[in-house]
């Protein structure tokens, strides 16, 4: 079965406060989509990785195609005006069937076993979206007034969100709406059932300056290995 992952990151990451997008700043001496693509490529080196980056950063992107594997089968896709356009863009390079994993660019800590384990169920059921459990108080917000929820019944999604090619290329088959969070919303709008499966605490999205500090510790306590 082939095996492909869109990874996005085409975003410019403004709520860093850096001079350029959060994919490429350096975590542990190399960018953050370093260890994303690795990551995949580690878990199934055959993979084919069509990586989504703004337009004017493909330079940075031949860059860090440099520090990666030579063997990885890589192709850069334009990113578009939003995660929606992106993601259709990289899916639009798909010509075989196969199982296809979208994934945030910065959500750089994923794993091998979340990759595969979200494989196997998309190969038996057709998605797999990972999702954690709320470990906060939620409420819900309805114009001055707010309401507790039960946040046994909340779940927060991740990435890599996977598919079978056969429920997510003709879902996005569509003009973009504005409900489009991402890849699960866009599925369930085509009448399709989507799946969840246990996501990683570990698997945070790098957004603010203080990501970069956890993942590091993050990184360092995966190479010491068990206590």
């Amino acid at each position: 079965m082939r095996k492909y992952a869109v990874i996005v990151a085409g975003g410019s990451g403004l709520r860093m406060g850096a001079d350029k997008p959060k994919q490429f700043l350096l975590l542990r001496g190399k960018p953050i989509l370093y260890y994303t693509i690795n990551q995949f490529f580690k878990a199934y080196p055959e993979i084919q990785i069509l990586l989504v980056l703004p337009k004017d950063f493909l330079k940075e992107g031949q860059e860090l195609l440099k520090e990666l594997d030579a063997s990885i089968d890589l192709q850069f896709v334009i990113g578009g005006a939003t995660r929606f356009h992106s993601v259709q863009n990289g899916l639009n390079c798909i010509k075989e069937p196969g199982i296809v994993f979208v994934h945030d660019g910065v959500r750089c800590l994923l794993t091998e076993n979340l990759i595969k384990a979200c494989y196997e169920q998309a190969l038996a059921i057709g998605s797999a979206i990972p999702a954690v459990a709320a470990t906060d108080s939620i409420r819900i917000v309805q114009g001055d007034a707010s309401q507790v929820a039960d946040r046994n019944l909340v779940r927060i999604i991740q990435t890599p969100q996977t598919f079978q090619t056969s429920l997510l290329l003709p879902a996005f088959d569509t003009e973009y709406l504005a409900s489009f969070t991402d890849e699960a919303t866009v599925v369930e709008a085509s009448g399709k059932m989507i799946h969840l499966i246990d996501g990683d605490y570990n698997n945070i999205k790098i957004t603010r300056p203080v990501d970069l500090l956890i993942a590091e510790n993050i990184l360092k306590q995966r190479e010491a290995g068990p206590n």
